[in-house]
């Protein structure tokens, strides 16, 4: 698969997409029967909502059928004393079907806002999602100490996917692989059952995921994947490829790139922003397009993180409605946020400022 194709994964995409016409055939009949879809035994996750609303796919080798659309921990989710708005967002997107949540120790920040709000709903509906955390410490004892507040605040004896936060660095990948590092604590929590599935997450550069990927045997990566990818440091060109080899989960995020990859939003003050790309103009693209841009890759799921509810249910009814692009209809969208894509790469090394003007 090292030689895989844009073309290849364009195959792979469209098989995926391909297969979600007798998937939503398949969920009208769940709907009709529930009695005949059983909850899956000991202990995974499962939504009952799921299959009538939204097409899934296999989350790697974990056995999982996640939603193409999860929802991200951040956004509102993150934001300090915003507990009533972001229950609401959590609450409302379990019902709407989604069945995978994404959060982190670093969200929110020292508050950990994001595993608090998280556990207000996990307490009483663990049992109904795939509920992924992660560590942003490369040593092993930093990490377990990380986990151990990270279950405490999500209210919960184990999360389905512990994964490597921000793996930015080569080094980043020497630390965790050293002695003492963070993959010794990864093996720890999960031969205590204290995680399920282990996965590691990057936004800056492909190569390093790969490198860390070709070292350890992850379960899932969560990789950065929009329109704009193809112009500078494509996740999609060498790291999806290898992690469809290794048959692993694939999550894509960035959708909208913090909306700098979307026409009408208006970008807030130069220094609110991160990186040194900036956003001084709006987007090209509507979020139908840069979800099904996406989801036409091969990958399991996408997480978007939400401001409120109706961005939440804009998200779930684009991954409802969705079938997949030709190439054609890809390379137009590529095409079409190329003059913004130095400010929709904000989050990768060495990103352009604004190539476009």
């Amino acid at each position: 698969m090292a030689g895989t194709t844009r073309r290849d994964l364009f195959k792979l995409g469209a098989a995926a997409g391909a297969g979600l016409v007798a998937a939503r055939l398949g969920a009208v009949e769940e709907a009709l029967a529930p009695s005949l879809s059983p909850a899956p035994a000991g202990g995974a996750p499962f939504n009952p909502a799921t299959a009538a609303t939204m097409p899934t796919r296999n989350l790697g080798r974990t056995g999982h059928k996640v939603g193409l659309f999860s929802l991200g921990g951040q956004a509102a989710i993150e934001k300090p004393d915003n507990e009533a708005a972001a229950v609401r967002i959590i609450e409302r997107a379990l019902d709407l079907g989604v069945n995978y949540l994404d959060t982190s120790a670093r969200y929110g920040g020292d508050a950990r806002w994001s595993e608090q709000y998280f556990g207000k709903v996990m307490k009483r509906r663990r049992r109904e999602a795939f509920l992924a955390t992660k560590t942003h410490d490369r040593t092993a004892d930093g990490s377990l100490r990380l986990l151990e507040t990270s279950l405490k605040l999500l209210q919960t004896d184990h999360v389905d996917l512990w994964q490597l936060h921000a793996m930015s660095t080569l080094d980043d990948v020497e630390k965790v692989c050293a002695k003492g590092g963070a993959l010794e604590a990864f093996q720890k929590a999960r031969d205590q059952k204290l995680v399920r599935f282990l996965g590691l997450s990057g936004h800056t550069d492909p190569d390093v995921l790969a490198e860390a990927i070709r070292r350890f045997p992850f379960d899932c990566v969560l990789m950065a994947l929009n329109a704009a990818d193809a112009w500078h440091l494509p996740f999609q060109k060498t790291l999806l490829p290898l992690a469809v080899e290794k048959e692993m989960g694939i999550i894509a995020m960035k959708i909208p790139a913090r909306g700098r990859i979307l026409a009408g939003v208006q970008p807030p003050p130069p220094d609110q922003q991160r990186g040194p790309a900036k956003h001084d103009r709006p987007g090209t693209l509507t979020m139908p397009e840069a979800l099904r841009y996406t989801l036409t890759h091969p990958v399991s799921t996408a997480i978007i993180g939400v401001d409120n509810l109706a961005q939440l249910e804009e998200n779930v009814r684009i991954a409802r409605d969705f079938l997949p692009l030709n190439a054609a209809e890809m390379e137009a969208l590529e095409q079409k946020v190329k003059p913004v894509y130095g400010q929709a790469s904000w989050y990768k090394r060495d990103a352009p400022a604004n190539p476009g003007k």
